[in-house]
């Protein structure tokens, strides 16, 4: 199998590794520094961030000209109970410079790919209602509002919503 899974030209998408830890926290940060990408301020050292992804389903696109990590994605277990051993919650960044280059698109079509091969029949993810961009992206390759959970938390210092958001995979039953 070829670790090119990505569909544009100038993009390769390829399985995360250690030796991308520090473009990936480095789109982490940017994304956090943002405001509207996550409750979290600070990205997690590699060790934290690298034991908490699901190792079988985490991607980075990276320029195929430069090879400069352009984005990543990547799935947390949503329980531990083996009830849900097929929904996971995705993350999906991309660095500034990137953004609207379709980045976000060919890492989300790969990591579709990738959790149906692993017969994963839902994923979900919580999105600030201020992040269109990301809403209209899930939204494309198939994800549907569930809901809004109202005042969730707090993010510097102001009571936020989140757009809660899921896919069911048709290939998974």
């Amino acid at each position: 199998m070829s670790d090119r899974t990505g569909t544009r030209a100038d993009v390769v998408v390829r399985p995360m590794d250690a030796a991308d830890a520090d473009e990936v926290l480095a789109i982490y940060q940017a994304g956090l520094d943002g405001g509207d990408a996550s409750f979290e301020v600070t990205a997690p050292a590699w060790p934290d961030f690298d034991r908490t992804r699901l190792a079988g389903h985490r991607y980075v696109a990276a320029d195929t000209v430069t090879g400069r990590v352009l984005g990543w994605i990547a799935a947390s277990p949503v329980s531990r109970r083996h009830v849900y051993r097929g929904v996971v919650e995705n993350s999906l960044y991309v660095h500034p410079d990137a953004q609207g280059r379709g980045v976000g698109r060919v890492l989300l079509d790969t990591f579709i790919r990738s959790t149906e091969a692993a017969e994963i029949w839902t994923i979900q993810s919580g999105i600030f209602p201020e992040n269109a961009d990301s809403l209209r992206l899930h939204e494309r390759a198939g994800f549907r509002v569930v809901g809004t959970r109202e005042r969730i938390g707090r993010h510097h210092g102001r009571w936020r919503d989140v757009v809660l958001i899921e896919r069911r995979s048709p290939a998974v039953s």
